[in-house]
């Protein structure tokens, strides 16, 4: 009887996995979560970006440890925002923490013009569903995408959350540090959708989690809200159903 208990408890663990992998083929993972951070005031290091350096692939964002900055790293390429002296600044190395780390490896992406009708963001959230599944994409798996082209606006921020404050709100982490709105801007938009993350690495009224970077390399930080210009491309990940990371 004993060891069919534990036959029995090793194959639901295989079960377990197995069906983890297949519901998330885009290898997408995370350290943290905004309900710990929102809810807790827990703003300590659940990743060391230092362990990714070697992924050559890698996409990601997040926030840095004690809210002191946003993450965003593409295809491997960190470019960590925060606030010294008042103002913005980028830096591109591994060298940094992390309160929440969302990441995936990609290796290739395919691409699809964004119709016009697709202007804010909550048209952009429909489509990048729409599309997803639409290519055989699992719409209840989370996977990551990117956004290429000119915004016509984009509204973001920088966060500098103040030490021991224990008091936290979406608004008060948008104010805490640099904000501000850009209008046509050349930029890449990096972002992660799910509907089953809400207050894990997405807003509860959001499935999605979006930092941008402008072409010039003049800002990188977290999205607020957007309105897309002409001509703008979508991209999704092509599954090759590793486990690399």
């Amino acid at each position: 009887m004993k060891n069919t208990l534990i036959i029995l408890s090793l194959l639901s663990l295989i079960a377990c996995s197995c069906n983890q992998e297949s519901r998330n083929p885009y290898n997408v993972r995370y350290d943290g979560a905004l309900k710990n951070i929102m809810r807790k005031g827990d703003l300590s290091a659940k990743a060391d970006l230092a362990d990714f350096q070697t992924v050559k692939h890698l996409y990601a964002l997040g926030a840095v440890e004690n809210l002191k900055g946003e993450i965003l790293i593409l295809d491997g390429v960190p470019f960590i925002s925060s606030v010294q002296n008042g103002a913005l600044n980028i830096d591109d190395s591994f060298n940094h923490k992390a309160a929440l780390f969302v990441y995936a490896e990609v290796e290739e992406w395919t691409s699809f013009e964004i119709p016009k009708s697709v202007k804010t963001y909550d048209d952009l959230e429909q489509h990048v569903d729409r599309v997803a599944k639409e290519n055989g994409m699992d719409p209840d798996a989370p996977f990551p995408f990117l956004l290429d082209g000119t915004l016509q606006s984009v509204s973001w921020h920088v966060i500098d959350w103040k030490d021991g404050d224990t008091e936290h709100s979406h608004e008060k982490h948008i104010n805490s540090g640099l904000n501000g709105v850009m209008e046509n801007v050349n930029a890449v938009v990096l972002g992660f959708y799910s509907n089953s993350h809400h207050a894990i690495f997405t807003h509860h009224t959001t499935n999605m989690h979006l930092h941008v970077k402008t072409l010039d390399n003049q800002l990188a930080g977290h999205v607020d809200d957007l309105i897309l210009g002409e001509n703008m491309v979508l991209k999704l990940p092509i599954s090759k159903k590793t486990d690399k990371l």
